[in-house]
């Protein structure tokens, strides 16, 4: 009794976790034992008019499994591919409502002093619980999901229900499955103990970091938990520190043409200040890796302040901050300015104390590279002067200031043209010389139905000269600045991503959503 390969099934199972669990409550699924469907992440959801039996499973099945359901069965078996963590969430929502949930995870009653009395005791309950099998795989099933979906974060979120967990993936967070309430406690207190934090612990937010080995990938997890209105909340962001980890090329990062060519010419500087601007999540320190990347040479002293430390780059002398013991930006900087650097990279401007020590060394005749949180380019001009720095230092130290966003690549597994509606077009200046080409994609197995794989970057350069340079010592405005600048040539950041949609590299709904109008 042979079934089609797990590979070659085009659509995976659209079931939701509620449909998941009544299949693993049903008669079908009660023929195994639950331990049976946790092991091999599989649950039998019916028997179509064919007579085939359906298997939603998490993962490829062996043959010999396969040949276990259909001796159990007494049919021909086909398998349709379904989210894991979905799946390991019915069954254990199932077990759980048949009374296999830990006394722990039941629901307390009583009053306040009540709660209290029976807190040392609830807790070492949680402890073992967090420890038992089927709380350890739903974890490293959610972890594993994500990376397998190429996510950026996990988040783990406490809602009335009980927890939701989601991926961010391109950028944008996607629903993946929602584990039974009564794991909810479980399930933190295990990513808890995995991030060495205080499990008893829930009045105030903590960090952590998880390290993990997958095959050859070394694989590091920074973990945030929170209080929250339902419980806590918990954020894992993965950072994979295999070979050279996520330290690109610019080019592989999408910065093209005049923007590539004036970027490298800038950060081939003697001195002075290059600044990366935008929102979190824009990719500003994954830019600033690739210029440490491109002028990276045995003759060359680079040390980089980080908080905390992405990824680790050959050659390169890398410190973490810690607040705790006193190692701030400020005073990180204050100490590497005696190891002799060349080139110095400050993770990012925040205050003051940080900006004008960047700024001496600046003046001193070192290179420094940092971030600020701004929309624009020149809008990096007022905010340092906002922080208190003098107009004529920012003038004489910034040599060119790089604002950028990040936008969904189109999957070109699924692209097909496209055309824009008339609204979302007008005004916009597309280029002359060639047709257009924009493109969409419908949605396929590769881009998880959402028309996307993958993202690249949009950028804007403002590079100084005597004119920007005197309106700043005068106290222009931002407005004029910006005038000024775009008038030398700056290219705003909507106008960067129109080019990339006519070029059919991303979307005008993605251009939209990632840069406003000015």
């Amino acid at each position: 009794m042979s079934q089609p390969s797990f590979e070659s099934l085009r659509e995976p199972s659209s079931r939701s976790v509620a449909e998941l669990r009544a299949a693993v409550a049903g008669p079908l699924a009660q023929r195994l034992s639950p331990k049976y469907l946790a092991e091999h992440c599989l649950v039998p959801l019916e028997i179509d008019p064919a007579g085939e039996l359906i298997i939603a499973a998490g993962a490829p099945l062996d043959p010999t499994v396969v040949d276990e359901l259909c001796w159990a069965y007494g049919r021909r078996v086909r398998v349709v591919p379904a989210p894991a963590a979905e799946l390991q969430s019915a069954i254990l929502s199932v077990e759980s409502a048949a009374g296999t949930t830990d006394a722990a995870t039941a629901d307390l009653r009583g009053s306040d002093l009540e709660l209290l009395a029976q807190e040392d005791e609830a807790l070492d309950d949680l402890r073992a619980l967090a420890s038992q099998a089927p709380v350890i795989k739903l974890v490293n099933v959610v972890i594993l999901e994500a990376l397998r979906s190429r996510a950026s974060d996990i988040h783990l979120e406490s809602t009335t229900d009980g927890l939701r967990v989601r991926y961010r993936i391109d950028g944008v967070l996607h629903d993946i499955s929602r584990p039974p309430r009564q794991y909810q406690a479980a399930v933190i207190s295990r990513i808890k103990i995995m991030a060495n934090l205080n499990i008893a612990e829930r009045r105030v937010a903590q960090d952590g970091r998880i390290r993990l080995r997958l095959s050859d990938r070394e694989l590091d997890l920074r973990v945030s938990v929170t209080p929250s209105l339902h419980g806590e909340s918990v954020v894992l962001r993965i950072l994979d520190r295999s070979g050279t980890g996520g330290v690109r090329d610019l080019t592989e990062i999408g910065m093209t043409g005049r923007v590539l060519s004036s970027f490298e010419q800038l950060i081939g500087e003697p001195h002075g200040i290059v600044l990366v601007t935008g929102p979190t999540g824009s990719g500003k320190t994954t830019t600033l890796y690739a210029a440490l990347r491109k002028i990276n040479q045995p003759g060359v002293k680079i040390i980089a302040v980080e908080d905390p430390v992405e990824y680790q780059i050959d050659g390169v002398t890398q410190i973490p901050v810690n607040t705790k013991t006193g190692l701030t930006f400020a005073s990180a900087l204050r100490s590497i300015l005696r190891h002799d650097p060349d080139v110095i990279m400050v993770g990012e401007m925040r205050d003051r104390e940080t900006a004008e020590i960047a700024i001496q060394a600046a003046l001193t005749g070192h290179l420094v590279f940092s971030t600020l949180h701004t929309n624009d380019a020149p809008s990096a001009i007022t905010r340092m002067v906002d922080m208190g720095i003098e107009p004529y230092l920012v003038a004489a130290t910034v040599r060119g200031i790089v604002a950028q966003r990040l936008v969904r690549v189109v999957c070109e597994q699924c692209a097909a043209a496209d055309e824009p509606a008339a609204q979302d077009l007008a005004g916009v200046d597309v280029p002359k010389r060639t047709p257009p080409r924009f493109r969409r994609g419908a949605g396929c197995e590769a881009c998880a139905q959402t028309g996307y794989r993958g993202r690249t970057g949009i950028y804007e350069l403002l590079q100084m000269n005597d004119e920007t340079r005197e309106r700043v010592v005068a106290g222009a405005p931002l407005s004029e600045i910006r005038t000024l600048a775009e008038a030398n040539g700056l290219v705003p950041l909507r106008a960067a991503g129109w080019l990339k949609a006519y070029l059919g590299i991303t979307t005008v709904d993605e251009v939209l959503r990632v840069t406003h109008d000015r």
